[in-house]
């Protein structure tokens, strides 16, 4: 719900998902399961992935703030945010086949390949966060008292950009992302033409054209 929320609000150019504690998401209480039946058990998975799959449908972007272990399930929901900025202090561990459950098995190989997935699912071992940069499952890594701050500047260097642009360029990561190059192509070219109709791109040119010099430092 407070992902629906967010995506429908116009306001709000850029979501940042993070967590309070030394853990960022320790994954399932299997406690709860208790006494539960399989249809509970089940249900409760469906529910999940819906979840899942809210935040990764949000049009907004997403990023995910790790500042500590990410477990299970807890790596579902930073797989499914745009990408991760992690502590040093983080680290990743897939131990579904462990508990006797299955989970991880999509999301995970597509973040970083088939063979490397299995390795972690199948021995359940803890990964820490330079192997995970490394495999592409986090985008940046840096010390646990610079964290906040880089949240901070990244999320408003992104609020920045005019959110049609935006937008189109998620979409057309993700989208492009299921097919071929060809097909890639023509989907960005639709959003090019859409932008060019709907966007602020001239502003973009703008602020270009006011930076001294005309270059674009990047900064």
């Amino acid at each position: 719900q407070a992902f629906e929320r967010a995506d429908a609000d116009p306001g709000i150019r850029v979501v940042v998902l993070s967590a309070t504690g030394p853990v960022f998401c320790a994954g399932a209480d299997l406690k709860e399961r208790t006494g539960r039946d399989e249809a509970w058990v089940y249900e409760r998975r469906l529910a999940s992935f819906r979840a899942y799959e809210t935040i990764e449908r949000c049009r907004k972007p997403v990023v995910a703030v790790v500042q500590g272990p990410v477990v299970g399930s807890g790596g579902e929901i930073a797989m499914a945010c745009d990408f991760v900025i992690a502590s040093t202090a983080a680290s990743f561990r897939f131990p579904e086949p462990q508990w006797g459950t299955v989970g991880a098995t999509q999301r995970l190989q597509r973040a970083i390949g088939k063979s490397r997935a299995k390795e972690l699912l199948f021995t359940g071992r803890t990964m820490d966060v330079s192997e995970a940069q490394a495999l592409g499952l986090v985008a940046r890594v840096v010390a646990p008292d610079e964290l906040e701050a880089v949240a901070q500047e990244t999320a408003e260097r992104i609020a920045k950009a005019p959110p049609l642009a935006m937008s189109l360029t998620k979409h057309c990561v993700d989208l492009g992302g299921t097919t071929d190059l060809a097909s890639g192509i023509r989907i960005e070219l639709a959003a090019i033409e859409r932008n060019l109709a709907e966007g602020d791109w001239k502003s973009g040119i703008d602020a270009f054209n006011s930076r001294v010099g005309g270059k674009d430092t990047g900064q």
